[in-house]
Parts: C-alpha cells; sequence; structure tokens
C-alpha cells in the first residue's frame, strides 16, 4: 500500500493561533511510520535553551519569526538567527539558542529517535546503585530523554513537570 502525501499544518496559522504567552513546541508531526520528526518551537523575548547536546542525530533548525542566536558550545562565533535562516546541528555539536527582542520561532527536522533501548544497569565497584533517571522519562510518551534535565520531550514535545 503506497503512503499519500498531505499537508499536515500551515505553520504561519498555527503561530498566529497561538496565545502570546504559549512557548516550547506549538506543534509536532506526528504520523505512525514515519521516518522524520519534526516540531515547530517558540521562545519568549529573551528565552533560553540552555547549551545541550544531541549525541546520535543531526537537526535541521529553519527560523520562520522573530531572531536570536546559537552560540556553539566550542567557543566560535555565535550564530545570528533570522526568518529563512537555515542552521544544520551536527549530532554531538554543543549548542544553546536564546531569543532575541522580538522572539523567535523556529521549525526542528531531525531523523525520527530510535525507541528506547535499555542497557544493563551498572553498579560502582564499591556498592551502591546506579542513579535513578526517571526524571528523565517522558510522563506522556514514555520515551527516556538523552538530556540530563529536560524541558520537553524530543519525541512528542510535552513539557516535563515542574519544569
Amino acid at each position: 500500500m503506497n503512503a499519500t502525501p498531505e499537508v499536515l499544518a500551515v505553520l504561519d496559522e498555527l503561530l498566529a493561533a497561538a496565545g502570546p504567552e504559549e512557548r516550547g513546541a506549538l506543534w509536532q508531526l506526528d504520523r505512525r511510520g514515519r521516518e522524520l520528526d519534526a516540531n515547530l518551537v517558540r521562545l519568549p523575548p529573551g528565552a533560553e535553551v540552555g547549551e545541550h547536546q544531541e549525541d546520535v542525530l543531526d537537526v535541521l533548525l529553519v527560523v520562520l519569526a522573530g531572531g536570536g542566536r546559537i552560540v556553539p558550545g566550542d567557543g566560535s562565533a555565535p550564530l545570528t538567527l533570522a526568518p529563512s535562516t537555515v542552521t544544520w546541528l551536527p549530532r554531538t555539536s554543543r549548542r544553546s539558542v536564546t531569543a532575541g527582542p522580538d522572539g523567535l520561532a523556529y521549525l526542528t527536522v531531525h531523523r525520527r529517535r530510535p525507541g528506547l533501548m535499555l542497557k544493563p544497569t551498572v553498579y560502582a565497584q564499591e556498592g551502591g546503585e546506579a542513579p535513578c533517571a526517571l526524571d528523565r522519562v517522558c510522563p506522556e510518551c514514555g520515551r527516556m530523554s538523552p538530556e540530563s534535565a529536560p524541558v520537553f520531550c524530543s519525541a512528542c514535545g510535552e513539557r516535563f513537570p515542574g519544569r
């Protein structure tokens, strides 16, 4: 059976319909059987996505509205973000994202994150247990975040409680 192309969203309309207080993932690709993930993200003026690193996936970031900057974690010069800017965030690169005075709205696209794989528990030689990682498991979809203190789930876009 062949898949059928379809319009999933009109991003300008989603941004216009969102209330001024809405931030984070406003939309995410949710089709079963997909090989890609995509998220529409909005940050208010001056908001920041703290320094983080994606170890598994390259990410394409496309600015739709507003502006800001990406600060690479390797000490190189900040990258300016403006509408229609397309930025490649290679896997293993450290970076932070900061919205400018008009806020920042962008679309991220990447390969679909592999499912959660359980690894054997590693115990310290002197005894004790491995640290609990339940605070990294999304309460909505059950996926574990690779980030140590995630704010939003990279799989479904749900905000982690208390963050």
